[in-house]
């Protein structure tokens, strides 16, 4: 989902995908807009994704207002409340909600199909790649 969406914006606006464990407050700061993007685990955003927040939150706090953003989830089944907490950390940077979460759903609910490697339906990807696109779009015209 990431990869699909950062390489729709990239054909826009140069674009620098990171992982969560990789990624810091100097990314956030370099950039002109973000798309999050995280799975569901037990009803809230996987850990490494919390663990970013954390480590960013306070120093940029004050330093990225205005910012456009936009999330997408991938959940088993809901993935309201993953997107709930990315909705709260980005209010209180500030940031500007250019597009509702994308919450993909794999439907997986067995320990087994929790547990597999997920593929993402091309449908699903398509729409992935659009927000890409129109957050990549949105930066490089100004509109954001």
């Amino acid at each position: 989902m990431a990869e699909a969406a950062a390489c729709a914006a990239a054909s826009e606006i140069p674009t620098d995908l990171k992982r969560a464990a990789q990624a810091g407050p100097e990314d956030l700061l370099a950039a002109d807009g973000y798309i999050f993007c995280a799975p569901e685990n037990l009803a809230a955003i996987a850990g490494v994704m919390k663990d970013f927040f954390d480590r960013s939150y306070y120093p940029v706090l004050g330093k990225i207002e205005g910012r456009p953003y936009a999330q997408m989830v991938c959940a088993g089944s809901d993935g309201e409340n993953a997107a709930r907490q990315t909705a709260r950390i980005a209010q209180g940077w500030r940031l500007r909600e250019v597009q509702p979460p994308l919450i993909i759903c794999t439907h997986a609910q067995t320990p087994e199909a929790i547990l597999a490697d997920k593929v993402i339906p091309e449908a699903e990807l398509s729409r992935c790649r659009d927000l890409g696109t129109a957050i990549g779009a949105g930066i490089a015209m100004g509109a954001f």
